[in-house]
């Protein structure tokens, strides 16, 4: 395999960007090189995800779309790997794919094992039996649609995969990306958004199984370069009234078209791939362009601090397993119907108390396996990553 190429020999119009980015990073992030701005959205991003899987409430893509969110901080964060400068592209990407894949066999073969104790069979969907068990290599490399059981739980289960998918490709054709990105970075960024276009229509005859990457890439493209332009600095250095006037005619055109083009699951953005890419652009553009400076108000408050971090320590696991605790947090409220105690005193109807029930679920995932991020990261594993209390300073003698 050809290694991917290096961000190393960039004309000096983008090395001079990416010096000017890392003096607005380092005005950013704390000493340690962690930006707790960037950790709090993806915290939020990951409290918004799991709230909508619960409540499935369309508007909630339009008031943080989260995904959107999520591929712009992976980038920024992938091209501050790539800018180091201590490992070629190809071992930043290999480091990548080494911190994600094994929590995510980890997920696979619970779920595969699941499968296959309720009787499902790789080869029920048809095609030869050979065939059926050679797709299951997409459970191990997921860049492709893993074969699994026709039933409800399990299509809610592996629903999340499609991310990991995308994140995938995106780390994969990044050191291309990032070049191409520092040489035309607006052009790229404008590319990106003909490609939703395109994907909308559905003007391509694209067979499903490249359908479905190209979407997503498509779709989350034009977020994952703001990351880069986060990085370099670029937003800062945009006049802040360019950056309203942009997001407001962004947002405005991709929220008119998820209106008018509502689908069966109404104006939610997951449904809508052109209103999902110019709303997520604008609405990301603002919260990277406008975010603050320093990190003292997520240190201030111990909570919030702590959750922060928990939630990026193990955005992996939260992420993955969050539909599986939903699944097992309807099995659970199903049985407490059947406790009269339970069924005269809890709304069990409610679907508040579904949410309630699988944060606590989440939390037992986080202890059961999420050492295998620190693992997967070669860390000492951890069973609850909060953050240490701050010792104070002795005073001198």
């Amino acid at each position: 395999m050809t290694a991917p190429p290096q961000p190393g020999g960039r004309p000096a119009v983008a090395v001079a960007a990416t010096a000017a980015g890392t003096a607005a990073s380092a005005t950013a992030a704390p000493k340690g090189g962690r930006n707790l701005y960037l950790d709090f959205l993806r915290a939020v991003a990951l409290v918004r995800v799991v709230t909508y899987h619960t409540f499935d409430w369309a508007w909630l893509t339009l008031a943080f779309p989260a995904m959107g969110v999520m591929f712009a901080l992976a980038g920024s964060l992938l091209a501050r790997s790539l800018d180091r400068g201590d490992r070629s592209a190809f071992e930043v990407v290999r480091a990548r794919l080494r911190r994600l894949l094994p929590p995510v066999w980890l997920f696979s073969l619970v779920v595969v094992a699941a499968m296959l104790l309720s009787g499902w069979r790789p080869d029920e969907g048809g095609g030869s039996r050979a065939a059926g068990w050679a797709r299951m290599v997409w459970w191990i490399v997921p860049v492709g649609e893993p074969p699994i059981a026709d039933t409800e739980w399990a299509w809610q289960i592996v629903a999340p995969l499609w991310y990991i998918r995308a994140y995938l490709l995106f780390v994969i054709l990044s050191p291309l990306l990032l070049r191409q990105f520092r040489r035309t970075p607006w052009i790229s960024v404008g590319a990106f958004l003909g490609l939703a276009v395109v994907a909308q229509g559905d003007v391509l005859p694209l067979p499903d199984r490249i359908a479905a990457p190209f979407t997503d890439l498509a779709t989350f493209g034009a977020c994952w370069l703001l990351g880069f332009a986060h990085r370099d600095g670029l937003l800062r250095r945009l006049p802040v009234g360019r950056n309203w006037a942009v997001a407001a005619v962004v947002m405005a055109a991709g929220g008119w078209f998820a209106l008018t083009h509502r689908t069966e699951d109404g104006y939610d953005l997951g449904s809508i791939p052109l209103g999902q890419a110019f709303w997520s652009f604008g609405f990301v553009l603002l919260l990277l362009r406008f975010g603050p400076r320093g990190d003292g108000w997520v240190r201030r408050y111990r909570p919030v601090h702590g959750a922060v971090v928990l939630l990026n320590a193990r955005a992996v696991t939260v992420y993955l397993w969050h539909e599986v605790a939903l699944v097992l947090a309807v099995l659970l409220v199903d049985r407490m119907w059947q406790v009269p105690a339970l069924e005269n005193s809890l709304p069990l109807g409610a679907t508040w108390l579904l949410y309630l029930v699988a944060w606590p679920l989440i939390a037992v995932a986080v202890l059961l396996v999420g050492w295998a991020e620190d693992r997967a990261a070669r860390r000492p594993p951890r069973l609850w990553p909060w953050p240490a209390p701050k010792q104070p300073s002795s005073a001198p003698a």
